[in-house]
């Protein structure tokens, strides 16, 4: 037992204190790195100190700006402003969509006034917006007399206008447009709904509602010849261009009565 006494003492003995660990930190000794925190921290405030290897992308330059507010590549122009003078130089919505209530009213009182001269600038503007009022207004009076003819309204007048279309730029040294040609024979289709108008109150079979008929076919096709000619300079040539209106307006007149 004495042998083993004698190692365990001999194992133990050892030249290692705990003042040699407080001053010489186990052996190594630096005397540049202080600790200045008792709970062994790295003290984020220092900088790094390393180099990038190459080929390592470099890190990016820290962001300056606030939070949530990034500082702007350029300086926009005042939208007030833009918007302001953009809306001041567009035309009306109306004038856009080519309705115009005054060149209605005009166009309206030529073909209610048959000896009225036409103006053949205003004539010679595509308007739909009219003939499509008329031809829904004398579709809805012949509604009121039983008769739904809204289809074959709006077939007539398909057919019609571009008969008439063909027609006339055979006749004209200018020629003329579809939507011109519609928006002429659209127009005059107004006296066609004074006579539908009058089937509400009696009927057109009789010698009065003949003699009635004729008379708005007349109507119609004398200021859709008188717009026409004043629109295309056919001076001399109404005659030619009524008697295919009146044919048309026949149509209409048929249907108003029977």
């Amino acid at each position: 037992m004495s042998g083993f006494d004698k190692l365990d003492a001999d194992f133990y003995q050892s030249s290692f204190s705990v003042d040699d660990q407080n001053q010489g930190g186990g052996g190594y000794s630096n005397t540049d790195v202080q600790y200045s925190n008792p709970y062994g921290q790295y003290d984020y405030s220092q900088p790094m100190g390393y180099s990038a290897a190459p080929g390592i992308m470099q890190p990016q330059q820290p962001y300056t700006g606030q939070i949530f507010q990034p500082t702007p590549a350029f300086t926009p122009a005042s939208t007030q402003s833009m918007y302001s003078s953009s809306f001041e130089d567009e035309p009306p919505l109306l004038e856009e969509l080519g309705i115009n209530f005054d060149h209605i009213w005009q166009k309206t009182l030529t073909v209610l006034h048959p000896l009225k001269a036409a103006d053949g600038s205003i004539m010679n503007e595509t308007d739909l917006a009219g003939p499509m009022v008329f031809c829904l207004a004398f579709g809805a009076t012949l509604l009121f007399t039983g008769k739904i003819q809204f289809g074959y309204v709006y077939g007539i007048s398909a057919i019609g206008c571009l008969g008439m279309y063909c027609l006339l730029n055979l006749m004209s040294m200018t020629g003329v447009s579809f939507g011109c040609v519609a928006s002429v024979l659209g127009y005059c289709l107004l006296p066609m709904i004074i006579l539908s108008s009058f089937g509400v109150l009696f009927s057109l079979q009789g010698m009065l509602g003949i003699i009635l008929t004729a008379a708005i076919i007349g109507w119609c096709s004398f200021s859709a010849s008188k717009i026409i000619i004043s629109a295309l300079a056919m001076d001399g040539q109404q005659l030619l261009v009524a008697y295919p209106c009146a044919l048309l307006y026949g149509v209409f007149a048929l249907i108003s009565v029977f």
